[in-house]
């Protein structure tokens, strides 16, 4: 018994190793007790959460970021252009476009389009106005598509790049600033990360290109740099580390947080411009070092842009800038942006899963296509920096420069100099018959933003822009003969025009009859200390009177003006003729 009793225990462990073996040959990778093993676990982590080396969602964040600015680019052409660049604007581009017509030989060819590359041209000019708002409006229902659905393809993002070029292109003095080229080529880089007809935001079959990434990495250092060494090598207030403390108080456009942040301490100040140069100048190599310190470049850089965003409106710049830093970032990293179960997150989870798994479909004849249409962008983006990069290495630096008529490759810079005191040209204006008259009553006009009523708190609009009040900022340390536009307003504002006037926060004529004359005066302007008995007035503002900016001008006496400027004479009421 004892004998058939050990077989029998035998036999039953027999059965239960011969169990084991069986389960363990189940478990790809399993250990003989039955368990995963560590490279098995792995696998399995990787199914779950995303793993650093792709940028699906990458793209995803992209999109809707640079569909955002565009959305607020074409917001503000809608709202501006007409009284800017319309037909009654202050610079008609039909105008423009006439002139260039014109200087290239009287036909619409390669040539003007080369000049002032436009759809424009190629549009009704009876209607100027309207097609002017049909190409803001198409801009802003095509990003805005971009931006709440987060797919695009390229023929959306190639058509807003298009659209936003057309009107850049015409927008003369309006249109001048660093931004609009900073857009166009972010724009033109973000018509590569799309496949060319599909909608979907994982299109499994058009991978992100690295080298498309890249390209955004090469912009923000670009950018980064230009404005570092701009500093550098322009104000003396960036070498002794004093810029800070003017610069709160005299930018185009300071918020209400400029107004606290100018009475900081100074050592803060250094620290600030000490930070700036850091975050300009150095941090933009991190991104050459691996992914992590890319991704503390990223970091750095959209934390820097926040500060500028909180101090000050500066447009939507900032906000622009921040979407090539993005672009350090890869699906590991951004995965907490989409919630869990979300459709992009799952697809770019099952696409790592079968690369993991090596069931990666072959290449297409599309995907090769793309992917040589991919290092074509790299070789271009390549040859078009050569003179960018030799204008940075350069002492004579020029910042702001396109050196391509499409403005893919451009060179950037910021706040080179810094104005130490804030001047501001005011409108004002009167009914008396006389300027002259002691007695005369001089209303002042309030623009949208800029510095005017010294009780008026400062605005907050970034990431909105008001064109007008920024050039204002630069006629007031010009004089009105360098910005003949003043002139132009003055005139239209003596007529009440409703096209300029739309522009304003305040007439002071409004229901009332047109002024008489108008003049600039020039005032310099300062903060009031917080705490300080003017604050306690409400002011936020004390000014000074410099002295005239441009003497008192009626209609009649700007005909002769307005004429040898081919500007149209604004109306003379009949009360006055």
């Amino acid at each position: 018994m004892a004998a058939n009793a050990a077989a029998a225990e035998s036999s039953v462990r027999k059965r239960r190793v011969d169990s084991r073996r069986t389960e363990t040959e189940r478990v790809p990778g399993g250990s003989s007790d039955g368990t995963a093993t560590n490279g098995d676990s792995e696998k399995k982590k990787q199914f779950v959460s995303l793993q650093p080396g792709t940028y699906w969602l990458t793209r995803i964040v992209l999109l809707r970021s640079v569909s955002f600015i565009y959305f607020v680019a074409f917001m503000v052409a809608y709202n501006q252009n007409k009284q800017l660049i319309g037909e009654n604007g202050l610079m008609p581009c039909k105008n423009y476009l006439n002139s260039v017509k014109r200087y290239v030989g009287g036909k619409i060819g390669t040539s003007a389009l080369a000049y002032a590359p436009s759809v424009l041209w190629f549009l009704d000019w009876t209607s100027m106005d309207a097609n002017l708002d049909c190409i803001a409006l198409v801009g802003m229902v095509l990003s805005g598509f971009v931006l709440v659905t987060g797919m695009a393809n390229m023929v959306i993002m190639v058509t807003l790049w298009v659209l936003y070029h057309s009107l850049v292109n015409v927008g003369q003095l309006w249109y001048s600033f660093g931004w609009e080229s900073q857009l166009l080529e972010t724009g033109f880089l973000a018509v590569f990360l799309c496949p060319v007809w599909t909608l979907s935001q994982v299109p499994s079959s058009c991978p992100p290109s690295l080298v498309c990434i890249w390209t955004f990495r090469w912009l923000i250092v670009r950018i980064m740099l230009g404005a570092g060494l701009i500093k550098i090598r322009g104000d003396q207030c960036w070498r002794d580390l004093t810029c800070m403390d003017y610069h709160y108080e005299t930018q185009p456009v300071p918020n209400p947080v400029s107004y606290y942040l100018h009475r900081s301490p100074w050592w803060f100040h250094r620290f600030e411009t000490l930070s700036n140069h850091f975050v300009e100048l150095i941090a933009p190599f991190f991104t050459f070092l691996g992914r992590r310190l890319c991704m503390v470049n990223g970091a750095i850089q959209i934390l820097f842009q926040v500060v500028l965003i909180i101090s000050g409106n500066l447009s939507f710049l900032n906000w622009l800038t921040i979407v090539p830093s993005l672009a350090c970032f890869d699906d590991a990293s951004l995965s907490f942006l989409f919630r869990c179960g979300s459709r992009a997150k799952e697809a770019a989870l099952e696409i790592q899963k079968k690369e993991v798994t090596g069931q990666v479909p072959k290449p297409t004849k599309g995907m090769l296509i793309r992917r040589v249409v991919n290092i074509s962008l790299g070789v271009l983006i390549g040859v078009l920096s050569v003179p960018v990069v030799m204008n940075l290495l350069s002492p004579r630096q020029v910042m702001n420069t396109s050196f391509d008529p499409l403005r893919i490759v451009n060179t950037y810079g910021a706040f080179g100099s810094i104005t130490k005191e804030r001047t501001e040209v005011i409108f004002q204006g009167t009914l008396s018959p006389d300027p002259k008259d002691p007695e005369a009553v001089w209303e002042e006009y309030q623009f949208r933003c800029k510095p005017g009523d010294v009780y008026r708190r400062p605005c907050l609009i970034s990431p909105y822009h008001y064109r007008l009040d920024w050039l204002m900022w630069f006629a007031a340390f010009q004089t009105y003969e360098q910005s003949e536009w003043v002139i132009h307003v003055a005139g239209r504002l003596l007529a009440n025009d409703s096209t300029v006037l739309s522009l304003l926060d305040h007439n002071p004529f409004q229901g009332r009859d047109p002024p008489r004359w108008v003049r600039g005066e020039h005032f310099r302007y300062k903060f009031s200390q917080p705490g300080s008995a003017s604050a306690a007035q409400g002011k936020w503002w004390l000014r000074k009177r410099i002295g005239a900016y441009f003497p008192a001008v009626d209609l009649e006496g700007l005909r002769g003006y307005f004429q040898s400027r081919n500007w149209p004479h604004p109306h003379i009421p009949p009360s006055r003729s």
